[in-house]
């Protein structure tokens, strides 16, 4: 057998190297495309030496915070459908730390991310290094153990010849379908630097395609049946449909048998707006188009979703005793939340077996008619809202902004959000005009994926970006989240991946305090104004704060304003931060029922009188049918 003497770290540099993939346009590419890096101590002596031998043929992106890299390659491992990874490598403690939660993110998002972490000797005659958090009664345990409760796949490498199994098993983790999520590798310092005779097959050419697994036959037909006998039946197209690329599929599905479609936030952008089967996007960040038709709906066909509460009104949204819902999914475990019948499969492969199934069936007239009617009182009702103000004093709203943004956008303009008050507002104001053009992180709701995230999706979608395209990555970013993680705007510029990001600053946390006083609670520790400081509050200046880190960066004040300085950011050559202040009170209504825990006792008759609600909302749930 031919060997090659290699240290750890250059056969695991080597081995990624030598992956490849097919992207959803059939062209083959590098399943890695780089990885994104902050070393210290634990990862630079052995795995940077490692990458700095490969620098020309494969990047190492510098961070500015591991959490952010983290999330900048989930990012982009989002926006190229989980058809190519980009992994991220920190040091041996707080480094490998700060990325547990972009590990989190990436695991409740079901999104392939490969992280190295440094980690303290496999010898321990150092013990305790620097950085060691010692565990007394278990020497084994390392703050890389953190990572076991959020990854996919774990492992800790503490001999050279065990990546020859390990790394194979963590790829076939993140890309199979049924499983796909983040990978984590543990490399004590002293593996990385021993050298080992690696067989050199192992780092030949491998070109991994994604399964794209078949449903039971029994499952399909029996889903078939239900959705032949249904009167109102309605899609939910989750984050699946776009990870099984069966955007056009749907849309021929949905189109052919007269099946209205609401999206998830992870599924948005998987019709355009203007497509006559599509509604709007549901649940509890979404109008009451999409949520009065779930409510009468017989048959709910949920292509791809987690059935998270912010979809299912916390299980109160679908209130027909009598539904069925029918869970295509790659994963068992979604497929069958609820006593859904589940149909496990491809998301494009189901849909075009049930379409054989279905042939000559269309469902009732009047139901997509019904449909049409409430798309259009929905779309009359965010003009309104969007339309700029008469009143030369007001505050611009979080709908104005994401309305004058989608007016001018083009169908390759991306829209990228995260947590706080966007997911509602671009949920619903975003009118997709691209397929695949829209990235809200609401399966962890992770503030600070904005800025971070922007960086990946504009790295993927830039030039040579396995999603490239010609249009902008707009980010949407509130206040609270730009002040929580803000660096990777220098990343981009260092980079050259260009962003266009709008700062809202609505003077702190401001959907939470909507939460907590719609529970009857009072303003308390979330907006600036209502928390303990020094004195008056300072505000901050995010547009001179983000021209500091190189930006291109101007504040201001209304619509008008906001539409000519978009156009100063398309013609800029780099990330370009536009802010402005916005109505803290100001929300875009619709939604549903969300249950939260209100106490049950209380000295204010506002929270009892919010725990009566909350009780009486419960009664609409749907438990164990």
């Amino acid at each position: 057998m031919e060997t090659v003497r290699l240290t750890t770290a250059q056969a695991i540099v080597r081995w990624m190297m030598a992956q490849r993939t097919v992207l959803d346009e059939g062209a083959e590419a590098p399943m890695f495309p780089g990885i994104f890096g902050i070393f210290g101590h634990g990862n630079v002596t052995c795995l940077g030496h490692a990458l700095e031998e490969v620098q020309d043929t494969f990047p190492t992106w510098r961070g500015q915070n591991e959490q952010g890299m983290a999330l900048a390659a989930a990012a982009y491992n989002k926006a190229v459908k989980g058809r190519q990874i980009m992994a991220a490598t920190s040091s041996v403690g707080p480094g490998a730390t700060n990325m547990v939660t972009a590990a989190a993110m990436a695991s409740a998002n079901r999104l392939p991310l490969l992280l190295f972490s440094g980690d303290t000797f496999a010898t321990r005659i150092p013990d305790p290094v620097l950085q060691q958090v010692e565990n007394f009664g278990e020497p084994s345990v390392t703050v890389n153990d953190a990572f076991r409760s959020v990854t996919k796949f774990w492992d800790r490498i503490v001999h050279p010849a065990q990546i020859v199994q390990s790394l194979p098993a963590a790829l076939t983790t993140m890309v199979d379908p049924a499983t796909r999520g983040p990978a984590f590798i543990g490399l004590p310092q002293d593996v990385q630097a021993m050298a080992y005779d690696y067989p050199v097959r192992f780092f030949e050419p491998v070109v991994t395609e994604i399964p794209r697994p078949r449903p039971d036959s029994t499952e399909v037909v029996a889903a078939a049946e239900a959705i032949r006998n249904a009167r109102k039946p309605l899609i939910i197209a989750g984050g699946g449909v776009h990870y099984s690329v069966a955007e056009s599929t749907l849309a021929y599905f949905a189109g052919d048998h007269g099946i209205p479609v609401v999206e998830t936030v992870a599924g948005k952008s998987s019709l355009l707006g203007d497509d006559r089967v599509y509604v709007g996007p549901i649940g509890v960040t979404g109008c009451e188009a999409a949520n009065n038709l779930a409510e009468e709906a017989d048959v709910v066909i949920a292509v791809g979703c987690r059935l998270q509460d912010f979809t299912t009104g916390s299980w109160t949204l679908f209130k027909n005793a009598e539904t069925k819902i029918i869970g295509i999914n790659t994963t068992r475990f979604d497929a069958i939340k609820h006593r859904s019948m589940p149909v496990v499969g491809d998301a494009r492969e189901t849909l075009r077996e049930l379409d054989k199934l279905l042939e000559g069936w269309v469902a009732p007239e009047q139901w997509m008619e019904r449909a049409a009617e409430e798309k259009v009182g929905f779309r009359n009702y965010l003009d309104t809202i969007g339309a700029p103000s008469q009143d030369p004093d007001a505050v611009l709203t979080y709908a104005q902004v994401v309305a004058a943004v989608n007016r001018g956008a083009g169908e390759g303009d991306v829209c990228l959000a995260a947590a706080g008050g966007f997911p509602g507002e671009v949920n619903n104001g975003w009118w997709s005009k691209g397929i695949g053009t829209f990235d809200c992180e609401y399966g962890y709701s992770c503030m600070g994926y904005e800025t971070a995230g922007g960086w990946g999706a504009a790295m993927a979608y830039g030039p040579g970006g396995g999603a490239e395209n010609d249009g902008e990555v707009f980010v949407f970013c509130g206040d609270g989240s730009y002040l929580m993680m803000n660096s990777d705007l220098y990343s981009s510029v260092l980079s050259g991946h260009k962003m266009i990001v709008l700062v809202c600053d609505n003077g702190g946390f401001a959907v939470i305090n909507r939460l907590q006083v719609n529970q009857g609670g009072k303003p308390f520790n979330n907006l600036l104004a209502d928390c303990r400081v020094a004195g008056d509050v300072v505000e901050v200046d995010f547009a001179s704060h983000a021209a500091a880190m190189g930006c291109g960066a101007e504040n201001v004040n209304d619509v008008a304003e906001l539409e000519a300085a978009i156009g100063r950011a398309r013609a800029s050559d780099r990330t370009y931060v536009i802010t402005m202040k916005v109505d803290p009170y100001a929300w875009t209504d619709g939604g549903c029922f969300w249950e939260v825990g209100v106490p049950e006792a209380s000295n204010s008759q506002s929270v009892l009188d919010a725990r009566a609600e909350m009780d009486k909302g419960k009664t609409d749930q749907r438990i164990g049918y």
